[in-house]
């Protein structure tokens, strides 16, 4: 039903929270020796989620580890700053999608009380 009502925005808000999701893991780890980065290839899985894959199954097959510009002596290949930059622009976007369901939202809801 949110499919039909929000199209493919519906799909791409939950792929930027289970994203979002992931970098904060990213994040948290970065002292942890042996810790290896990961990140969701959005447009993959966006791509996956529109072919009808399940948002789960598309999200994991576009989950990739990052190559860190700069490797760690202890194996870890979070590097923070560039974890922060996908954080803050993963929000960017889940916010902006967020916006066009709002406002979806606020649309149907004017038209079934006929304003």
């Amino acid at each position: 039903m949110s499919r039909d009502l929000f199209g493919i925005h519906a799909a791409a808000l939950e792929l930027r929270s289970q994203r979002m999701g992931l970098i904060a893991s990213n994040i948290a780890n970065a002292a942890t020796p042996g810790y290896k980065a990961r990140d969701i290839d959005f447009t993959a899985a966006l791509r996956s989620a529109e072919r009808g894959i399940g948002l789960a199954d598309a999200a994991k097959s576009a989950a990739l580890y990052r190559m860190p510009v700069m490797p760690s002596l202890d194996g870890n290949t979070v590097e923070l700053q560039n974890e922060q930059l996908a954080f803050s622009e993963n929000a960017v976007g889940y916010s902006a999608t967020l916006q066009f369901i709002r406002g979806r939202a606020e649309t149907l809801t004017r038209a079934l009380k006929g304003e």
